[in-house]
């Protein structure tokens, strides 16, 4: 088919590599120190790359190529987490873990951590990781950890902690929470959010995970406001 893809001009590209990290759909990589279009059908025609590239060696062409394949692209994006998290050549800080916690260990000056899991970003944490298993599954927006004093026992104690904020990552995490859900037997979820609209986009992306994982789930839902108030409390099954 005849569609618009993106053309990358090899004696303009210095290779820096930027547009390869502009690309979402994991379109672009380098081969021998030049960018360039690994798939046609990851290229969505949409050009996140275009602004990125500082040598303008990006642009627009109408050619013969493969229809853009959304499904190929969330496969690969899946397997780019999931090697990242699994291989040992990968960041250190992101293995998946498990934490045990003692009171000892705490010290004497220090109020114990809950936290259970690692790493907590969802961005990071791996699909089937062994603690998902029979979990209670906390999912909260990064700020509510810092407004609400005593988060650690009242929300982390006893759950698996994910965390992020969809205004700052610019992802949509609706995606990767679907398979974590439909993978592992999650009992229940509960979500923390603020007051401030942006985390609306938080509260539907759980929402939405839900919706296509098939499953029914109780979902509970505590919104926070910036004092550390707690002014909303619902349930929805």
């Amino acid at each position: 088919m005849i569609r618009r893809v993106i053309e990358i001009d090899d004696k303009k590209c210095s290779g820096c590599g930027i547009c390869v990290k502009a690309c979402h759909e994991g379109a672009i990589g380098l081969v021998n120190g030049k960018a360039k279009l690994m798939r046609d059908d990851y290229c969505d025609g949409l050009g996140d790359c275009l602004p990125e590239c500082p040598k303008g060696a990006i642009s627009f062409v109408e050619r013969e190529a493969a229809a853009y394949d959304e499904a190929a692209v969330k496969i690969n994006k899946l397997k780019k987490i999931n090697a990242m998290i699994g291989n040992k050549d990968g960041c250190p800080g992101s293995m998946a873990k498990k934490i045990e916690h003692t009171e000892a260990s705490s010290g004497p000056m220090n109020v114990p951590g809950r936290l259970s899991q690692w790493p907590v970003q969802i961005k990071l944490t791996p699909i089937n990781a062994p603690y998902f298993e029979n979990a209670s599954l906390l999912i909260a927006a990064d700020c509510t950890a810092y407004a609400y004093g005593n988060f650690h026992n009242d929300f982390i104690k006893g759950r698996i902690t994910l965390v992020g904020c969809p205004k700052l990552d610019g992802v949509d995490y609706s995606e990767k929470l679907a398979e974590i859900i439909k993978r592992n037997n999650i009992h229940d979820i509960t979500l923390t959010r603020m007051t401030v609209p942006c985390c609306g986009g938080l509260e539907f992306a759980v929402k939405k995970a839900i919706a296509l994982s098939g499953k029914n789930i109780t979902l509970n839902v505590t919104v926070i406001s910036p004092d550390g108030s707690i002014v909303e409390s619902r349930s929805q099954a």
